[in-house]
């Protein structure tokens, strides 16, 4: 290691406190101090490179520094940096309210920005139940979701969620909302996922049918729960879902945050079932990754709701100083014209075959318990036992013992648990990919070794 590099680790451990991270790790796993980025490759000070399986927190879909994006952001700034949204406005935001509307199930043609996927959330939550009051009907304020899933870390939208590592501390600030099992298809062979799926609904039903008279809205995460394990479930649920919640007269949040813009293979997860939510939230590759920020869409008849004279109190009084910001609206608009000019979700598909081929033999292996993909995601989840599917302990961390073999090998790999996952760039090469596997075999192997 050059003096560079332990130069900088030093300086961060003095000042930083890191995100959903125990400090005291960092006395024997040192933090990776990058210096630059390249297409799906990341550079330290020392010039090791590591290349990004993760999408740097699944945001980067389209490689770090791509110079249209770059281009983008860099004509933007000599026009305009920012300007508050209330009472102004200006031609990014404009030009990506109308691209979102329009690449969005048909009636989503109003958007609601913010900075983060965790604000969406808020905003989303907030704005259902204002909507039932301003309806007149207030005792409709509660919310129904699935277990294991994750919305955001601000106080509502960890209410939604069920990720107890993220949930238990806070537990008696958080709203009171109902939960029902989720449709995940864990080790299941792909032609019972959709028989598995209707076992778990008819659940659902059951709750949406108590519940309904006290419920503003149900909000899941479409096919995959991320932060939840890589969990994954067919599109038949969201379309009963959404009829369901029609017939209960329950609106519906989908959470796109960390699955919108190509990652399942449509531009929009909900689009594999052809539903429209009342309420899509997005985020994360919004911008490529590049800048923070976030948006809800939502339907005439919402914002018609929130439609009167001043003094009725009715408008949504909800804000943030960064909100539509026109760098980060830039960088929307770069990455939304990558994907279209290139076409990307085409090109996808490709690349998501390489994929399914490259961890196909990783099945195999004795502490692997399932391997399943949807789109340009593709987890595999360690087992202690393949037989019973018995989980490792968490306190055994053999994730980290893949994460840090795959540093040494210079992939950032980072589980989640005991769940092993490929989440790159869409700029990835078939070799990339082959890498990817190579390193993720030799990392079950270390974990083999250590039992």
């Amino acid at each position: 290691m050059t003096n560079l590099n332990q130069h900088w680790m030093q300086r961060d451990i003095a000042a930083l406190w890191h995100p959903c991270t125990q400090m005291k790790d960092h006395e024997h796993l040192p933090v990776v101090p990058i210096k630059s980025g390249s297409g799906v490759w990341l550079e330290d000070f020392d010039g090791k490179r590591y290349l990004d399986a993760i999408s740097s927190w699944w945001v980067n879909i389209l490689g770090h520094a791509n110079p249209r994006i770059n281009a983008r952001i860099k004509a933007q700034l000599d026009a305009l940096e920012h300007v508050i949204l209330s009472g102004c406005s200006h031609r990014p935001v404009i030009e990506l309210s109308e691209r979102l509307g329009a690449l969005a199930p048909a009636g989503l043609g109003h958007c609601f920005y913010a900075d983060s996927g965790s604000a969406a959330v808020e905003i989303a939550l907030k704005m259902s139940y204002h909507y039932w009051q301003n309806r007149g009907r207030p005792e409709k304020k509660r919310f129904l979701t699935i277990t294991n899933g994750y919305h955001g870390e601000t106080l509502g939208a960890l209410s939604v969620g069920d990720v107890s590592f993220f949930t238990h501390t806070y537990r008696s600030l958080l709203l009171d909302v109902i939960k029902v099992p989720a449709p995940d298809c864990f080790a299941l062979p792909r032609e019972q996922w959709v028989s598995h799926a209707a076992a778990r609904f008819a659940e659902m039903e059951v709750a949406l049918a108590r519940h309904a008279d006290e419920l503003a809205a149900v909000i899941v995460e479409p096919l995959i729960q991320c932060a939840g394990g890589m969990r994954m479930y067919p599109p038949e649920y969201l379309r009963w879902l959404r009829e369901a919640c029609d017939r209960y007269n329950v609106q519906l949040i989908l959470d796109e945050i960390a699955v919108g813009f190509g990652r399942t293979g449509t531009l929009f997860a909900c689009q594999q079932a052809e539903v429209r939510p009342d309420y899509l939230c997005l985020s994360k590759a919004l911008t490529g990754g590049y800048l923070p920020l976030s948006v809800v869409l939502t339907t005439d008849e919402v914002y018609d709701a929130f439609y009167d004279d001043y003094a009725s109190l009715r408008a949504f009084l909800h804000s943030h100083s960064y909100t539509g910001n026109p760098l980060a609206c830039a960088a929307a608009l770069a990455t939304l014209d990558i994907l279209e000019e290139d076409d990307v979700l085409a090109a996808n598909r490709d690349r998501a075959a390489r994929m399914a081929r490259a961890a196909a033999p990783l099945a195999s292996h004795p502490l692997v318990g399932d391997v399943r993909q949807t789109g340009m995601v593709v987890a595999i989840e360690m087992v202690r036992d393949r037989d019973s599917l018995e989980p490792f302990d968490f306190r055994e961390r053999k994730g980290l013992e893949v994460f840090r073999h795959a540093l040494s090998r210079g992939a950032l790999l980072r589980p989640l648990g005991n769940v092993i996952y490929w989440m790159p760039p869409y700029v990835i090469s078939d070799s990339e990919i082959d890498f990817l596997a190579e390193v993720t075999g030799e990392g079950l192997e270390r974990v083999a070794d250590s039992l």
